[in-house]
């Protein structure tokens, strides 16, 4: 007798590269693709912003759904396949159709209505791993990401259904409305209490997936670590040692067809750690793009990152006037703090020949700066995973990092004595100017001596970073979630 497949819903709030605004749109595209091949019958559940309609015109309703709580109104889903993937389409104009962020309105603000756009998703998410699912469909595991899906492991505890998982991306986002929203997305008046839905008197939709999901999973082994200590846990720390026991830390993974030097379209002169050879040519046309001089007698930097306090790119600033002397070179690509971005572009201003800045987001210029790069750099302050850090180490371009999340599961730095000749980057040793600033004399010091950088490119470009062993340990998880659910029902 044949063994059912285990049946997942994935619910996500973006997906590349439709809707995209940091890592979570990457894995929501390679994750579940990961999960199918490995035999897992699953379907990813999304928002219908207009990017997807434009992309799946063809999408048929399999499902209407009634408005199911005060605030909500009444939707649809409609169903896609994206290279064999099943999507299922949250369709609701009122709430979706609408152009930019899908969190953010045109001047940067919350969009008002969050607490509903995202509570409807969480209550269709729950709906679907109820028995009576409207699609005739009803997953195993109802996975959440982050807390715009965080209500629906809540509405699962409180009225029953299939077993479910959230994973934290970032701590420092938790989804937090006012007390007048839980009755409007239908949440019973006793969810209310500080072990329910309510944190500091609002209605936190991360705080409720953390406290009523089966089991818990964030994006590296370090992070889940790290969110359990008051620095890092965001007023969340004391909930998720009470749930230790339930958390996971599963380092993601990349899509290695996409980021792969050897095969990567956009690069000029495609290479791999076999033939390296080209990824000098790369550096070269990178230097021509960016204006700067066309030159092999210093490093070149990379960064390509939202440029905020988080990211540590103020560090850089700080010390960035002193690249002529190193000599370096730098190239930036990335958005965010205003003046952060008016530093950067009056540093290139005053430093031609050493710096090159461009804001905004450009993906093929991300690529190319992965492979032009000599040494990319990510001082951030916290990371819970990164994946630039892996991209540069699968493109033979050492980074340069703080030991803190997925930094310090990735990263071994080439002075460290154990394990030994293993390193693939540098470990900046502090949160200051001056430690940047020695990590990247150390970086253009060890960068002289080719022979030795090489073995350096050679350890980076040789590890494998796919999403073939997170893909299992997730199977693990959600065969861990079942069981635990089955027990208490």
């Amino acid at each position: 007798m044949a063994v059912k497949p285990l049946s997942v819903l994935f619910v996500t709030s973006e997906m590349a590269p439709w809707v995209k605004t940091g890592g979570l749109g990457d894995v929501a595209a390679a994750l579940p693709a990961s999960l199918r091949q490995a035999g897992v019958d699953i379907r990813v559940l999304i928002p219908c912003y207009p990017a997807l309609r434009a992309a799946f015109p063809d999408a048929r309703t399999v499902a209407e759904l009634p408005a199911l709580a005060p605030a909500l109104p009444a939707a649809r889903l409609l169903a896609a396949h994206s290279d064999g993937l099943p999507l299922l389409l949250l369709d609701c104009p009122e709430l979706f159709d609408r152009p930019g962020n899908p969190y953010l309105d045109s001047k940067g603000q919350d969009q008002p209505d969050n607490a509903r756009r995202f509570g409807l998703l969480s209550r269709v998410a729950a709906r679907l791993g109820q028995p009576g699912s409207p699609l005739g469909w009803q997953p195993d595991v109802v996975h959440v990401n982050d807390w715009q899906g965080g209500l629906a492991p809540a509405f699962l505890h409180y009225e029953g259904g299939a077993a479910s998982v959230i994973t934290v991306h970032n701590i420092a986002f938790q989804g937090c409305f006012g007390h007048d929203m839980l009755a409007g997305l239908g949440l019973p008046g006793h969810a209310w209490r500080f072990d329910g839905v309510e944190y500091h008197n609002q209605l936190s939709f991360l705080k409720a997936g953390l406290q009523f999901a089966t089991r818990l999973s964030t994006v590296s082994p370090t992070y889940a670590r790290e969110i359990q200590d008051p620095r890092f846990g965001y007023g969340l720390a004391p909930l998720l040692r009470y749930r230790a026991d339930a958390l996971r830390g599963i380092l993601n993974g990349i899509d290695t067809s996409v980021w792969n030097p050897a095969t990567d379209t956009a690069l000029p002169h495609p290479y791999s750690a076999d033939e390296p050879a080209a990824k000098q040519l790369n550096k070269a046309a990178l230097q021509a793009q960016m204006g700067l001089p066309v030159t092999n007698g210093c490093p070149l930097f990379g960064v390509i990152s939202r440029l905020t306090h988080q990211k540590g790119l103020d560090l850089l600033l700080a010390i960035a006037d002193g690249l002529p002397a190193l000599p370096a070179q730098l190239v930036v690509l990335g958005s965010g703090d205003k003046g952060m971005e008016a530093g950067f572009q009056t540093l290139a201003q005053r430093l031609p020949a050493h710096v090159a800045v461009q804001i905004g987001f450009d993906e093929t210029l991300a690529h190319r700066i992965e492979a032009g790069a000599d040494s990319f750099l990510m001082p951030s302050r916290f990371e819970p995973c990164g994946l630039n850090q892996m991209y540069s180490l699968r493109y033979g371009t050492p980074p340069v990092v703080r030991a803190t999340g997925g930094l310090a599961d990735t990263v071994v730095d080439c002075d460290t004595p154990f394990p030994a000749d293993r390193g693939n980057g540098f470990r900046i040793d502090g949160d200051s100017p001056h430690a940047l600033w020695t990590s990247l004399e150390r970086v253009c010091r060890i960068w002289r001596d080719q022979p030795r950088w090489a073995h350096i490119q050679q350890n980076a470009m040789r590890q494998d970073f796919s999403w073939e062993q997170p893909a299992r340990e997730y199977i693990d998880l959600y065969r861990e979630a079942v069981s635990v659910c089955a027990e208490l029902q």
